[in-house]
C-alpha cells in the first residue's frame, strides 16, 4: 500500500523542490544528457520508451523527454507528478504522469525499454520487503534486455561518520531572491536508517519563512543495492561514478 506520510512529505515539498538545486533548469538539462547517453549506449542510438518511476517534479524525466524519448512519469506524490506534467507543457514537451507506488507499477509486463529510479528515491523504501517489491515491479514492466538506471546517494562515508548535517545550500528563487536548504540527520541504532529534517528558509519580504519536513531513509551502500538488484533478477550490473558517467550521483545500470 502507498505510504501516506511519505506521499505528504513530497506533496508539501513539490512547490519548492526546484530550490534544492542551485540552478534546477541546468540540472534538468545536465542529468537528461547523462541519462540519455547511458540509454543510447546500452540500447541503441535512437529514442526509447522510458518510465521514470519516481519522477518527482520532472528533474530527470524532462531532460529525457527533451532528448526525444517517450517518457512516462509516476510518483508517490500526486502533487509532484502534476507539477512535472505542467513543467513539461511549459517547455513544449509531452510528459504523461500518474500517482503510483513504485512497488506496484500500473503498467503491463515488458512495456518499457528502460526504467529510471533516480534522486536517491529507493532509499525511501526502508524495509527489505519494500525494496524487493519495487525492484520486482520495475523488472516486470521492462522488456527483456531493457535497462534499469538507478541513481543513489553515496552513503558509505556518511555511514562511517554517522553524518548529522548536510551543509546549507543557498539558491536563487525565480524572482531573484535567495533561499536556504539544509538537512539534519538523526541515525537509528542500527547505523543504517536515519530520520532527516529537510529545512528550507524562504524569503518573505524583510523576513524568512521556515519550512521543515521529516522523513526516514535507508542509507544503502553500493554493495547492498547491488545485492538487491541481482536478487531481483537483473544482470550486467555496472556502477558509474559522477566523475566518469556525468551523472551527479553514483548511477547503477543493469539489464533485464
Amino acid at each position: 500500500m502507498p505510504d501516506p506520510p511519505l506521499a505528504r512529505f513530497f506533496d508539501q515539498l513539490a512547490p519548492t523542490y526546484d530550490l534544492l538545486y542551485p540552478d534546477w533548469s541546468a540540472a534538468v538539462a545536465q542529468q537528461g544528457r547523462a541519462l540519455d547517453g547511458h540509454l543510447r549506449a546500452a540500447l541503441g542510438d535512437r529514442t526509447h520508451r522510458v518510465l521514470d518511476c519516481a519522477c518527482g517534479i520532472g528533474t530527470q524525466a524532462l531532460g529525457l523527454a527533451a532528448a526525444g524519448h517517450a517518457v512516462t512519469g509516476t510518483d508517490l506524490s500526486p502533487v509532484a507528478a502534476g507539477r512535472a506534467t505542467a513543467e513539461a507543457a511549459a517547455r513544449g514537451l509531452h510528459l504523461p504522469t500518474a500517482a503510483a507506488d513504485m512497488r506496484n507499477l500500473p503498467f503491463r509486463d515488458a512495456f518499457f525499454d528502460a526504467v529510471v529510479c533516480a534522486d536517491n528515491s529507493l532509499a525511501h523504501l526502508i524495509t527489505p520487503e519494500s525494496v524487493r517489491a519495487a525492484l520486482g515491479s520495475m523488472r516486470r514492466v521492462l522488456r527483456p534486455g531493457g535497462q534499469l538506471l538507478l541513481g543513489m546517494r553515496a552513503y558509505e562515508e556518511a555511514r562511517s561518520e554517522r553524518r548529522e548535517v548536510l551543509p546549507a545550500r543557498v539558491t536563487r528563487t525565480p524572482d531573484g531572491g535567495r533561499a536556504v536548504t539544509l538537512q539534519l540527520w538523526e541515525w537509528h541504532d542500527d547505523g543504517e536508517h536515519y530520520d532527516f529534517d529537510l529545512i528550507q528558509l524562504l524569503p518573505r519580504g524583510a523576513t524568512w519563512e521556515v519550512r521543515s519536513r521529516r522523513a526516514t531513509s535507508w542509507a544503502l551502500t553500493r554493495d547492498q543495492v547491488s545485492a538487491f538488484v541481482s536478487a531481483a533478477g537483473f544482470v550486467r550490473l555496472v556502477w558509474h561514478e559522477p566523475e566518469d558517467g556525468g551523472y551527479f550521483q553514483p548511477l547503477l545500470t543493469a539489464r533485464r
